[in-house]
């Protein structure tokens, strides 16, 4: 089975400027756990997904430091109490997205796009032909075609 017949075609995108509340607002309304980003040019250059808005709200984490001789010393890389500071003060798609975006063809199999989403735990995939979105595939849509006996 290809692609083509399993995807949603009536796509929901976000930009990158859309507020995170917005965001959520969508997933929970449409019950989708993610949606392609555009930029604006209408390209996609990522995916935010449910995941990326749990990530927020997780507890900001304090390095480990020591200190010797009066000089504080971390014992982790000082760069990701930077990310993780970007990461809960976030508030646009923008400040949490997931880039670049991991497309497919319409005529992927669907068995290649369930090992892009297991392997690399991508559950949502935008669907591209000629540069252009043309659809989406997510988990909903592969549980989808095995009830229907499809696959």
């Amino acid at each position: 089975m290809k692609v083509r017949e399993c995807m949603t075609t009536n796509v929901i995108t976000v930009g990158l400027a859309t507020p995170l509340r917005e965001l959520a607002k969508i997933l929970h309304e449409k019950n989708i756990n993610g949606v392609p980003v555009v930029d604006s040019d209408n390209k996609v250059v990522g995916v935010v997904c449910e995941s990326d808005l749990l990530d927020q709200n997780v507890p900001l984490h304090i390095p480990t430091v020591f200190v010797i001789l009066d000089s504080i010393i971390p014992l982790e890389n000082p760069w990701r109490l930077h990310k993780d500071f970007k990461r809960i003060t976030a508030s646009t798609v923008e400040d949490v997205y997931s880039f670049p975006a991991v497309c497919v063809d319409p005529e992927t199999d669907v068995s290649e796009a369930a090992e892009i989403m297991t392997g690399k735990k991508y559950y949502t995939i935008p669907v591209i032909k000629d540069e252009e979105l043309v659809g989406v595939l997510g988990k909903g849509d592969i549980i989808r075609a095995i009830a229907q006996g499809m696959l």
